[in-house]
């Protein structure tokens, strides 16, 4: 992103706006102040998107809504992650942006501080009670403006095989604390297998299973950004995967090879810690065990609570160069709240949408069939996902996640002291926020 002198978040009341400021740059382009000044007559919107499928719903628009209050989209196919991240900010810079953007929860901060997103509070506020709170909070950053509407999300489950636990007398585990109790177990009485695996190349999934701890990476205060990408409820996570894999109770593998979906395939690996869109991935990583396995909520780290992290998932915003934003909150609104418009992301592109009325309606009253033999699995995973923690996302994820990768890489190989390559994130990220001109506060 571009560098400026001093760059900070700056959080004010939606009355004066709630905007990311660059330095000295002007507050100017504050989101929905402007929201509502779009020329009256027809509007042309251009959305760019890396949903499959996404052409088609915006046809319904097109052909509905959209037509009869003269707003027309049009879909522009782009790359996803950090690829799609630094085309906005390039565009952005040359004020040539569309007038919408999808946007990984995570990306949202860093397009916030330079700018490049509106706060829409004013348009598509009232649709905060079709969220639940903690997927709602991803798009205010935990103010009171809104940066996007949430449109899919992950909510995190366990996924296991049934036959194989019964086989080997093991309970779906409730807790942490049981989850190792079933490794072991498991290795005992079949040391050529695995429960699951710590994947050191999917950042991600630390991150969600940090966020179900109760951690918050990044939070703000005044005009200064705080780091707690080591806080002790980070810790306790990195401890309790570190020393499972320093004894060998699970695999240190990394996730999607070939390797990886052999041991899948072949009950090698008899679980995984996974989100809603396991199934998918199951699907082709193996074929060969559908129907023997079974989603269950993720284990707690207390019996008393009831608590997921979330793996993915991204929103829909509006851009500051965008001249038309209240026509864009509009269809952003429709986009991810009208029940016709989310059963056709559910079929077009395969998402599980972020709505709770909608995860209980269209294709989700069956479950996917991989997953035939569990009737209830989309009345259970819309369970899991109302308990969806709140995350703590900020400007530079990015950096963070690279030094996941390379931190615990190297630990889960040597089987070291996984809080070290916690705390090598936290050193990463914090160094990172200053040499870019944020303010940070220690």
């Amino acid at each position: 992103m571009p560098i400026t002198k001093r760059r900070r978040l700056v959080l004010r009341s939606a009355a004066t706006c709630v905007a990311a400021a660059l330095g000295a740059t002007a507050l100017a382009a504050c989101g929905s102040e402007d929201a509502g000044e779009d020329s009256s007559g027809p509007v042309s919107l251009t959305y760019w998107t890396w949903t499959p499928g996404m052409d088609k719903v915006v046809d319904l628009w097109n052909k509905g809504p959209g037509k009869k209050d003269q707003i027309t989209v049009t879909v522009k196919k782009q790359a996803s992650g950090d690829t799609l991240v630094t085309k906005i900010l390039t565009a952005h810079k040359a004020g040539k942006g569309p007038d919408l953007v999808q946007a990984e929860y995570q990306a949202l901060p860093t397009l916030v501080s330079n700018d490049a997103v509106a706060d829409i509070a004013g348009e598509v506020g009232d649709a905060k009670g079709k969220f639940a709170e903690g997927v709602w909070q991803q798009t205010t950053l935990g103010t009171d403006a809104v940066y996007a509407v949430p449109q899919d999300i992950g909510p995190m489950m366990f996924y296991y095989r049934q036959d194989l636990f019964k086989k080997y007398g093991l309970k779906v585990p409730a807790t942490w604390e049981e989850f190792a109790e079933t490794a072991r177990a498991l290795k005992k009485k079949a040391p050529d297998k695995d429960l699951t695996t710590f994947s050191a190349n999917d950042s991600g999934l630390f991150a969600g299973l940090a966020q179900q701890a109760g951690a918050q990476w990044w939070t703000t205060s005044g005009d200064k950004w705080k780091v707690g990408i080591d806080d002790a409820a980070s810790q306790k996570v990195a401890r309790f995967w570190g020393d499972l894999v320093k004894e060998g109770a699970v695999d240190d593998q990394p996730m999607y090879t070939p390797a990886w979906n052999k041991a899948l395939n072949t009950g090698k690996q008899i679980a995984w810690v996974s989100a809603v869109w396991a199934p998918g991935t199951l699907t082709t990583a193996a074929p060969d065990t559908k129907g023997k396995w079974a989603m269950a909520p993720l284990p707690q780290w207390s019996q008393s609570e009831n608590v997921t992290g979330s793996w993915g998932g991204s929103s829909t915003a509006v851009t500051t160069d965008s001249e038309n934003k209240a026509a864009a909150a509009k269809f952003a609104a429709w986009l991810n709240t009208d029940g016709d418009a989310l059963n056709a992301l559910a079929k077009e592109s395969g998402i599980y949408p972020a709505s709770t009325s909608a995860q209980l309606s269209g294709a989700f009253t069956t479950p996917p069939d991989y997953f035939s033999n569990q009737p209830d699995f989309y009345a259970k995973a819309a369970e899991i996902a109302e308990s969806t923690a709140p995350s703590a996302w900020g400007p530079n994820v990015n950096v963070a996640y690279t030094t996941f990768k390379d931190a615990f890489g190297k630990a889960a190989k040597d089987k070291s002291d996984f809080v070290a390559a916690l705390t090598a994130m936290q050193d990463d990220t914090v160094a990172d926020l200053k040499k870019q001109g944020f303010e940070v506060s220690e």
